[in-house]
């Protein structure tokens, strides 16, 4: 199922934020499992990821956006914050020739145990706050994918989401994402 993607103006600037930094903590592969050579240098990981991106709009993913200063972006960022098809043949192409720069944690990483008992905590604590559409994910998807909130397609809906998450952010933190 594809969802037509709202225009940046009706979503509110600190919901966005707020999923973007719930998103883009969660998805960070941890240290211990990164593929990466750059032994947690900065500018390498930059490098690499700008290296991905070219890549990415090189083999036909003409739209896909550069990282930011740190380097750091995630598929979730990619399938929530742009208008790219991540279910297209194009960008399944691109990602499979690209795969060898892909930067650690693009495409997520598997929690531990104690980290998706959190998840999955966080994930009641935002359906006990408004979100009844909130799903449970799985230990090795994003703790938060739009796509799969359906009242998430509206500001209104992500006004609530977020006033959530903001009563919900220590379970986040016990996920293992840090702001």
């Amino acid at each position: 199922m594809t969802r037509t993607p709202r225009p940046l103006a009706a979503v509110p600037i600190v919901a966005l934020a707020m999923v973007a930094v719930v998103s883009s903590g969660c998805s960070k592969t941890p240290a211990a499992t990164g593929t990466s050579s750059d032994g947690g240098n900065p500018t390498a990981a930059h490098e690499q990821a700008v290296k991905f991106a070219e890549c990415m709009r090189h083999n036909g993913v003409k739209a896909f956006p550069d990282p930011d200063a740190s380097g750091t972006f995630t598929i979730e960022t990619i399938a929530n914050g742009t208008a790219i098809d991540t279910n297209s043949a194009a960008f399944t192409r691109a990602i499979t020739t690209c795969k060898d720069l892909e930067p650690p944690g693009f495409t997520g990483f598997r929690r531990t145990p104690e980290q998706q008992q959190a998840v999955l905590e966080f994930a009641q604590c935002i359906r006990d706050n408004g979100v009844t559409d909130f799903p449970d994910p799985a230990v090795d998807d994003p703790m938060i994918d739009t796509n799969r909130i359906p009242s998430s397609a509206t500001s209104a809906g992500m006004s609530i989401l977020h006033a959530a998450m903001e009563k919900c952010r220590d379970h986040a933190r016990a996920a293992g994402v840090t702001p």
